[in-house]
């Protein structure tokens, strides 16, 4: 009888210790347990514990920069399965849009979703800009921020150019051609960047694969980096931007 006593015993307090290594604290039933938890939590602590009741009205920000990343996190999604189907060179990188086409399972889908959200993605932005524009987001505290913003707006513009490329048809070809065209009339540092950017003078297999590093590593990595310290910032600079405080400072 004592050892079976014992032994409950010592079952209980050994899932007791591994219900506390798993949950350290109680329930969230207080403010202080709340924050803890909230601290605590290594996707929950870049959030604040606390946010304004009026920012979580739909007109505070209509969601435009949540939908703007959802459609970031489609398109790498999409991106990386597209990359499976496609060879950044000359010609396969057009017989590879063909098989997509009639070819790969569901390939017209994939494709024209990637597409689509792109489209949507360069509005979205767009929109939320104005949004916050119309609201004060780059009176202070948040004018970091508000320039963190532009340059997520032209990531994403030079994302959306960069892909028009890997099609190799002719829309793709003609449009880089005029883009690259408009850079080379940049006073001094025009012609440069438009080598640069093309690998030579002409718009050929070298350019195609520039385009691919661009549109698939170095903009990406520049997206993510800025969309962390976008985040970030806004936790840091007191939430989300409400007008009427800044029209009560004015």
């Amino acid at each position: 009888m004592a050892t079976t006593w014992t032994q409950q015993t010592l079952n209980h307090l050994r899932r007791t210790r591994a219900w506390k290594s798993i949950f350290r604290r109680g329930p969230a039933r207080t403010n202080r347990t709340r924050s803890l938890a909230i601290f605590g939590n290594i996707f929950l602590h870049v959030l604040p514990v606390k946010v304004r009741e009026k920012s979580l009205r739909l007109r505070a920000t209509y969601y435009l920069g949540s939908f703007s990343f959802f459609l970031f996190v489609v398109l790498t999604v999409t991106g990386v399965l597209l990359m499976f189907y496609y060879h950044p060179a000359v010609p396969e990188a057009y017989r590879d849009m063909k098989d997509l086409r009639f070819v790969v399972a569901n390939g017209v889908f994939l494709r024209n979703l990637h597409r689509l959200a792109a489209q949507v993605m360069v509005a979205a932005v767009f929109w939320h800009m104005f949004h916050v524009f119309f609201r004060g987001g780059y009176k202070p505290p948040h004018e970091f921020n508000w320039v963190v913003g532009v340059g997520l707006l032209l990531v994403t513009l030079f994302l959306s150019y960069t892909g028009y490329l890997l099609p190799w048809d002719q829309l793709a070809f003609w449009a880089i051609t005029v883009g690259t065209n408009i850079i080379s009339y940049v006073p001094i540092l025009g012609h440069p960047i438009r080598f640069l950017l093309l690998g030579g003078n002409i718009i050929g297999e070298n350019a195609l694969l520039r385009f691919y590093v661009l549109h698939c590593v170095i903009l990406p990595l520049a997206a993510v980096i800025l969309i962390a310290v976008h985040f970030w910032r806004i936790q840091k600079d007191g939430g989300l931007t409400v007008r009427e405080d800044h029209e009560r400072k004015g």
